[in-house]
C-alpha cells in the first residue's frame, strides 16, 4: 500500500488501526505510516489539509478522525458535531482526491440508520426513515461522508470505501462520566462503586433494551480487511450508491446483562437497581453484518474477554493519572 495517512491516529479506532499497520511492518512490511496530531494539522482547515496532502502525497488515506461523544455531548454541542465532522470529511476526501489519492477508507457510525429501522439493520436501511433526534447532526455528517465517497467514485473513478461500525469499546475509549458512551460510562460507575463499597448502582430504564458491542481491535482488523479487498470483490458485494459496509458482531446483549458483566469485571458486589421512571431509548440496535461475513470476515473477541481487557487498560490509566 506504500504511504498510508491515518487521520485520527490518536483516537480509539485510529490508534488501533495504527497498531495493526505497525505490526505489519514488524512482520516484514514496508509501509510508510503518516500521522499528524490535531495541533500539527487541523482537519477543519481546508488550506492546511490541502497543503499537507500536496506535500505528503499519500497512496492511501484512512479517515478515522471525527468529533465523537455520547448522548449528552451530542445534545449539548449539535452545531460543533455537524460542522466539525462535515468539514473533516469534505477537506480530507476532496484534498485526498486533489493530491491523486486513489484509495481511501472512511469510518462512519451505526447512527446513520433510521431510529425505527428493521432489526437487524442492513445497509439498505440507509435514508429510509427519520434519524434518532439526539444524534441527528452527527448522523447527517456521517451520511454525507458516505455520499462523498460514492460521488467521487462515480465521477472520478477513484476507490473510496466506507465502513460503519456498531458500538465500539476497548483500549483508548473515553471514560468521562458525562461525555462517554454507555459501556465506558458503566465501567467507570461500577469501578467507583466498587472502590467506595456502595450497596447499589442505579441503571436508567428497565435494562431490557439490547445493544451490540464490537472490540476496537476487531474494528481495526475489519477496516483493513475491507481496505485490502480487491476492487472487483468490493464492487461485486456493494452498489455504487449503496457502497458502505456494516461492521459488528451480529450479536447483541441486554443492558441489564451488560451491567452485570461490568459489575463482575469490576468486582462490584452490590445490587443493580433499574430506575424504570427513566426512558429506555431504542429497544434494539443490531447490525446486519451478512455483507461483510459473506466476504470472509467475522469478529473474534468475546465480549467478556474484551471487557476484562478494557477494564485492565482503564485501571492502568487511572494508575498513571494518580
Amino acid at each position: 500500500m506504500g504511504k498510508i495517512y491515518i487521520a485520527g491516529h490518536r483516537g480509539m479506532v485510529g490508534s488501533a488501526i495504527l497498531r495493526q499497520l505497525q505490526a505489519r511492518n514488524n512482520a516484514g512490511g514496508a509501509l510508510t505510516l503518516i500521522t499528524r496530531t490535531h495541533a500539527e494539522l487541523d482537519l477543519t482547515d481546508q488550506a492546511a489539509v490541502r497543503d499537507f496532502m500536496a506535500a505528503e502525497a499519500p497512496d492511501v488515506v484512512i479517515l478515522a478522525a471525527a468529533r465523537v461523544g455520547g448522548i449528552m455531548a451530542n445534545n449539548t454541542y449539535p452545531a460543533d458535531f455537524i460542522y466539525d465532522n462535515l468539514m473533516i470529511e469534505c477537506n480530507v476526501i476532496h484534498q485526498a482526491f486533489a493530491a491523486g489519492v486513489k484509495r481511501l477508507l472512511q469510518l462512519g457510525s451505526s447512527c446513520i440508520y433510521p431510529r425505527n429501522a428493521p432489526q437487524p439493520m442492513a445497509e439498505d436501511a440507509l435514508l429510509t426513515g427519520v434519524l434518532e433526534p439526539t444524534n441527528e447532526p452527527y448522523a447527517i455528517a456521517k451520511i454525507a461522508g458516505i455520499k462523498l465517497c460514492e460521488s467521487y467514485n462515480r465521477q472520478y473513478g477513484v476507490d473510496y470505501r466506507s465502513v460503519m461500525p456498531t458500538n465500539l469499546y476497548g483500549p483508548g475509549d473515553n471514560f468521562h462520566p458525562q461525555n462517554s458512551h454507555v459501556l465506558p460510562a458503566l465501567i467507570r460507575r461500577f469501578h467507583e462503586a466498587a472502590q467506595d463499597d456502595l450497596d447499589e448502582v442505579v441503571i436508567w430504564g428497565t435494562g431490557t433494551p439490547k445493544r451490540e458491542f464490537l472490540h476496537v481491535d476487531d474494528m481495526a482488523e475489519a477496516s483493513l480487511f475491507v481496505l485490502d479487498l480487491p476492487k472487483d470483490i468490493y464492487a461485486a458485494n456493494t452498489q455504487p450508491m449503496l457502497s458502505h459496509i456494516n461492521v459488528g458482531t451480529g450479536r447483541d446483549v441486554s443492558i441489564g446483562a451488560l451491567a452485570q458483566m461490568v459489575a463482575d469485571v469490576t468486582g462490584f458486589k452490590g445490587n443493580l437497581v433499574f430506575d424504570t421512571s427513566k426512558p429506555d431509548g431504542t429497544m434494539r440496535k443490531l447490525m446486519d453484518v451478512s455483507r461483510l461475513t459473506d466476504m470472509g470476515w467475522r469478529a473474534r473477541i468475546d465480549l467478556k474477554e474484551g471487557l476484562q481487557e478494557t477494564y485492565n487498560w482503564f485501571l492502568r490509566q487511572e494508575t498513571i493519572r494518580s
